[in-house]
Order: C-alpha cells, then structure tokens, then sequence
C-alpha cells in the first residue's frame, strides 16, 4: 500500500500480452466479469456506469459514473469515478497503465484523488485499496487465463 493517502497503487504482472490484456480492459463483457457490470464504450468522452452493491459503511449508492478520459489501445486507460448518487462528493480517477514485458504485461493501476480530510473518503480508499489488489486483480487473471 502507498503512503499516500490520496491514491491506491497497485502494479500487477500478468503472463499474457498488451493485446489480450487490453481486450478485457475494453470490452464491456469481459469487464463485468472480473470488475462490474457497466454500459462502457471505449471512445473518449463516453459517459458509463459502473453498477455494484451498496455499501453503508462509506455510503456507497452501489452505481459508480463514470466518463473516459484518455484512450491510448493497448498503453492506457484512463476514467473518472464517483458515486452516482453523489459526483461532487467522490470524484476520483482510474488509470490503466499497460506496459509489455518479455511476453508478458505489466499492468499498473493507479486510483487516485482520495480526500485526505474526509472520513468516508479515507475508508472507502481502505475498503477498495484491498479491492483492487485482491479481489480485483485475481478475477482479471482468471479471466485472462480463460478463454477470452
């Protein structure tokens, strides 16, 4: 875990190339299989949903808006992030940042734009820092060592 308390890290080596890894940062399918169901699209400026189950303890609506960013194919994946319910109050940023290595991919993740002073804010970074480097990581490799 970082000691920044504004971002999650995560860097994560996967056994596959830039292209696989790509498609299943890309397609909407593959994307509700090992992150959240969702409506994206893969065209800068797309607005999409991500939808999951409410969370309490941070006051999570369970529906994350989102909008891409930046789209560079098979080097970087870059979109905004906030509770649907609430997009002032959380408003973050997710980045995949693919690079190849041997005939591999390393793939770095960076969530980024915590509020250092905001309760809820630094728990749900607690909450999804586990996430992302877990739960999240594991299902994309399984996925990945499918047969996508």
């Amino acid at each position: 875990m970082s000691d920044d308390l504004t971002r999650i890290e995560v860097d994560q080596f996967f056994p596959h190339p830039p292209e696989r890894l790509w498609r299943a940062l890309t397609t909407p399918d593959l994307m509700a299989q090992w992150l959240m169901p969702n409506d994206f699209e893969p065209v800068v400026g797309h607005r999409f949903t991500f939808r999951s189950r409410p969370v309490a303890q941070t006051g999570f609506s369970g529906e994350i808006a989102c909008q891409v960013l930046e789209l560079a194919p098979q080097e970087r994946l870059r979109i905004s992030w906030a509770d649907a319910a609430d997009p002032e109050g959380m408003a973050t940023t997710v980045t995949w940042t693919l690079r190849a290595e041997g005939t591999g991919t390393r793939l770095f993740v960076e969530h980024a734009g915590f509020d250092l002073d905001d309760p809820n804010q630094q728990m749900a970074r607690t909450f999804m820092d586990g996430g992302w480097r877990s739960h999240i990581m594991r299902r994309l490799g399984e996925l990945l060592d499918g047969p996508t």
